[in-house]
Formats: structure tokens, sequence, C-alpha cells
């Protein structure tokens, strides 16, 4: 694992830690509603994900005093078919709070919790507060786990969207899983290049839904990769760096 991606993991597992001793999970209780379909809404729609994050490990500060209510809300009304919406605090500037007030603004969207997720306990805690996905990133698991935090989020009706970075990590991949990402960002340099979506296409099971990840900045790119299989496109800087991110999406899409 590159040093970036093991910082932000050991400051995940300490958090985890933490929510353990404080009891959060113990007071979690089931939201009572039912989960959207995630993959449902990229098929039917623009496909397009649109993310809220406020900074990075490799830009910093992206959009530091971005409103989660207003962005969110836009995103919805502008044409996104999902949201991504990243919960953790100190490498990307969000928290659960923005999960919670997400779904709030936009009831009928579908949310994805974008977190490194390392504890069944961080599944519970997404669906208690109203996300119909999260994300298993292949980099951080291992085999065993990417299978059994699948079956955790199915049992609570959520979808799950397993990132890969390489082709060596397929075999990482659950065969029940609802969606396959590829992150076209380079975890040891945080680079991007879509390219790497273009490449791995031909070797993803058909039977999935293909979400390119990162690096897609034109509409051409997006018609490019949907010839290629894919059906999501996961978009967050390209949006969230301009001062009206919602704004920047609808123009993204009328071009």
């Amino acid at each position: 694992m590159d040093s970036i991606l093991q910082k932000i993991v050991d400051s995940k597992r300490r958090e985890v830690l933490a929510c353990y001793i404080a009891g959060v999970y113990e007071n979690l209780r089931e939201s009572g509603r039912t989960p959207l379909s995630f993959k449902k809404a990229l098929i039917e729609g623009s496909g397009i994900i649109a993310e809220f994050k406020r900074r990075s490990p490799s830009k910093g500060d992206i959009n530091p005093m971005a409103d989660v209510s207003k962005i969110v809300n836009g995103y919805s009304l502008n044409g996104a078919s999902c949201c991504s919406i990243l919960t953790d605090t100190p490498f990307f500037g969000g928290a659960i709070s923005d999960l919670i007030v997400a779904r709030k603004v936009a009831p009928s969207t579908p949310l994805l919790r974008k977190e490194f997720i390392i504890d069944a306990n961080q599944i519970r805690e997404a669906a208690a507060w109203g996300a119909d996905a999260v994300l298993l990133i292949a980099s951080v698991l291992d085999k065993d786990e990417m299978n059994s935090f699948t079956t955790v989020a199915h049992d609570l009706g959520l979808e799950v969207l397993c990132e890969l970075h390489s082709v060596e990590e397929l075999d990482k991949l659950p065969v029940n899983a609802d969606m396959v990402g590829i992150n076209n960002r380079n975890l040891a340099t945080f680079d991007t290049d879509i390219s790497r979506s273009s490449m791995i296409a031909s070797q993803l099971p058909s039977s999935m839904i293909k979400v390119a990840e990162s690096g897609i900045r034109t509409l051409a790119e997006v018609k490019r990769l949907r010839k290629e299989g894919y059906s999501g496109f996961l978009i967050g800087e390209t949006f969230m760096c301009q001062t009206e991110p919602a704004e920047a999406l609808k123009r993204f899409l009328n071009e």
C-alpha cells in the first residue's frame, strides 16, 4: 500500500477505534427507509455521479466553505443521476453530517457514502444515515473483507460499488457486487489518467454496471467511456473547483 493511502487507512483505523470507545455504533438505529437503487438511476439517467468534497490529499483545499445543502440539491435538480458524499474529515474535509444533510435535501437522489471502509459498522452507519450505496476499495481490503462487507451491505438493503485500480485486483471483486468502478487516480501519486478505465474495460464482468471514477473533465470523455461499456461516471473536482458546482454540472451536460 502506498504511503498516502497508508496514512489515510491508519487515520481511519484510529477514527473507527474512537467510535467504538465512544459507543457511536451502539447507538445506531435503522433509518426505516427503503434504499434507492443506485445502479438503476445510472442506467436510466445521465449516468453522472456528482461528488461533494471540500478538499483532497493531492490538491489540498478545493472548495473548503462548500455548502452541502445547496450543492447537493443543485446537483439533484441539474441532472445528476446520483451523488457521492465524502465523509472522511482529515483528508477530504467531509463528515457524516454531510451525508445526513444530503439525504434531507435530495430525498429522491441515490447517495453513495464515499469512505475508506475498513469495518462493517461503517456500513451500518451509512445505512442508518441515509446512504443507498457504499464504496469498497480493493486496495484497502483483502478478498475476504470485500466479500463479507458486500454481504453486510446487501443485508442492509444497500448496493455496493467495488473500486479497482488494476487488473491484478480483479480477483478481489465479489461475484455479487452491484457495480465495479475503475479509479483513474494513481494512489501513489494521486495523478489521474482516464486511459486506465479504457484499458481495463474489456476485462470487467459484463454482468456488472461499470463506473469510471476520477479525472473526467469533458462530456466527450463521458461519451467515449460510454461506448467502452461504462454506465456511471463519478466526477468531483471538475465541478467542485467551480464557484457554483451545480451550475458547472448543468453546463457540463449542456455541452
